[in-house]
């Protein structure tokens, strides 16, 4: 690809260049007011659980196929929640860490930053709860003969047992791999570019098995409403006391290792790394 295509935009972003564009866009990102911002993060949530559940119907029924099978399908469908933001247009709290780059290049102050972080968080929440709420209003669970539901209890009850600090390094090796997808996607020129850039990185923090703080803010408020609220014929899958740990409580104490270490993956070892490489001399 000559110097001449470059420059019309046929080719990508060479990652100096990604890392300039990242620094605007943080800053725009972070400008935007309340009730836009509020706006894109609950589609963003609600994208993300869009994904989450169909990683969920499609891990139904698996216990045929090798583990790392299945979970490479799972990763690959949940790929839906990012390009869905990505293309669609919505404001992610993973992704937005990066906006740490902008912050370090002095381009964003502290407070906006962090200001713009907990109006995403909670409109993220937001959608990725009310999807939920959908989701089992709708009978979506059900499916499968109710293998939808066992699934589902058993990401939530998997996630809400996780010890603080291996829920820390989960969440900073997951984030690490959102935020380099997003990355990748700054830098794509075509739609079918920016899906491609996504879909590897986000399909190999799936199939590991790291932690995703918005995707769980639709992954445990679903096994819980299946848990507490469910049809009485699900009475025998409870019955064992498996679940007896999963709970609202629970579920709040586990969002806060997971949603550190998405700070620490994203704005640290994706962000930070990127502006000391590229941005810092200027």
């Amino acid at each position: 690809m000559s110097n001449e295509d470059h420059e019309h935009g046929i080719d990508a972003l060479l990652p100096a260049e990604i890392a300039e564009k990242a620094e605007g866009v943080g800053v725009k990102k972070a400008q935007l007011d309340v009730v836009s911002l509020v706006a894109l993060a609950v589609l963003a949530g609600a994208f993300i659980a869009l994904g989450a559940m169909f990683a969920t119907t499609v891990l139904a029924g698996s216990e045929t196929m090798p583990f790392g099978v299945g979970r490479l399908l799972a990763g690959i469908v949940f790929g839906l929640g990012l390009i869905l933001c990505v293309l669609g247009g919505a404001e992610l709290f993973t992704g937005n860490t990066l906006m740490v780059m902008a912050w370090a290049a002095g381009k964003l102050p502290l407070r906006t930053m962090l200001r713009a972080w907990a109006i995403v968080y909670a409109g993220n929440f937001i959608g990725a709860f009310g999807t939920a709420l959908l989701v089992f209003l709708s009978g979506q669970y059900l499916a499968g003969h109710g293998a939808v539901a066992t699934v589902a209890l058993s990401i939530a009850a998997a996630k809400t047992a996780l010890p603080f600090g291996q829920a820390l390094f989960l969440g900073i090796l997951c984030n690490v791999l959102v935020c380099l997808a997003v990355w990748l996607a700054l830098g794509a020129r075509t739609t079918s570019d920016k899906v491609l850039a996504v879909l590897f990185p986000v399909s190999a923090f799936v199939a590991a098995g790291f932690e995703h703080s918005v995707a769980n803010m639709y992954f445990v408020p679903l096994g819980l409403m299946v848990k507490d609220w469910g049809p009485s014929e699900m009475a025998a899958q409870l019955a064992n006391n498996a679940y007896a740990h999963l709970t609202w409580l629970a579920f709040a104490r586990s969002l806060i290792p997971v949603t550190i270490g998405n700070i620490i993956g994203g704005g640290a070892l994706v962000g930070g790394v990127y502006w000391f490489i590229y941005l810092r001399r200027r």
